[in-house]
């Protein structure tokens, strides 16, 4: 149902755009979100968008760097990464909450629509 695509190997300072596509049912009243797992870490939140694209939420080691987005028919959300870092490194999912009209949360138990990732390598 949910199709995380844009992935690949990029020197540091470069860029990326990731997309998530949804199929088979719509998710435009959902928040949507992006996480990310680094080898032998958890997986973390990234970046979260209200279900209207009203509000935006970053953690702290992307904010000013990376900016997430909605088409108008809520159904395909972007992950614009800049200015990438070696740290960066990590599959990154996209992931629709289970609550309609809701706010992004930061959790993973606040989702219950995973895409399958698709690997981010940021080379120094």
């Amino acid at each position: 149902q949910l199709q995380a695509s844009g992935g690949g190997l990029v020197q540091a300072g470069g860029s990326l755009r990731l997309s998530c596509a949804a199929s088979g049912r719509s998710f435009e009243n959902y928040a949507i979100a992006w996480f990310r797992q680094a080898p032998g870490k958890e997986r973390q939140f990234v970046a979260g968008i209200a279900w209207n694209g009203g509000s935006k939420f970053y953690t702290d080691s992307v904010r000013g760097r990376f900016a997430i987005s909605r088409d108008r028919d809520g159904n395909t959300a972007y992950l614009q990464m800049s200015s990438l870092k070696p740290e960066d490194t990590a599959v990154y999912y996209c992931a629709v909450r289970s609550r309609v009209y809701v706010l992004p949360g930061r959790k993973e138990s606040d989702y219950n629509a995973w895409g399958r990732g698709t690997q981010v390598t940021v080379s120094s």
